[in-house]
């Protein structure tokens, strides 16, 4: 059984930073690509970044390139988002996904996801 918890998530100025974590347990972890997703009242989920099973590949939204940085450490089985120079419109709750495949491809969606953080930034 696939299970994966978020961390890290809070109240944060515009302009700051925040690093969240998912753990994730079940199955072999660095077979799979991993990815970040967001969802703000009202508005569809988004996604936000991926990384392939290896770590080599990364990819992210329109939204986020060069504020945001997707990272995996296969030996504690663990996804990280770096979050830089947040903007109040960052503000959602962001969830963790896994994926069923080695690489990201856009057409396809997560087979798994955390019960997600919130991250809130103040203007």
């Amino acid at each position: 059984q696939v299970q994966l918890v978020e961390s890290g998530g809070g109240l944060v100025q515009a302009g700051g930073s925040l690093r969240l974590s998912c753990a994730a347990s079940g199955g072999t972890f660095s077979a799979y690509a991993m990815g970040w997703f967001r969802q703000a009242p009202g508005k569809e989920r988004e996604f936000v970044g991926a990384v392939s099973g290896s770590g080599g590949n990364t990819y992210y939204g329109d939204s986020v390139k060069g504020r945001f940085t997707i990272s995996r450490d296969n030996a504690k089985n663990t996804v990280y988002l770096q979050m830089n120079s947040l903007k109040f419109e960052d503000t959602a709750v962001y969830y963790c996904a896994r994926f069923l495949t080695m690489d990201y491809h856009s057409g396809y969606g997560p087979a798994y996801w955390g019960q997600g953080t919130q991250v809130t930034v103040s203007s």
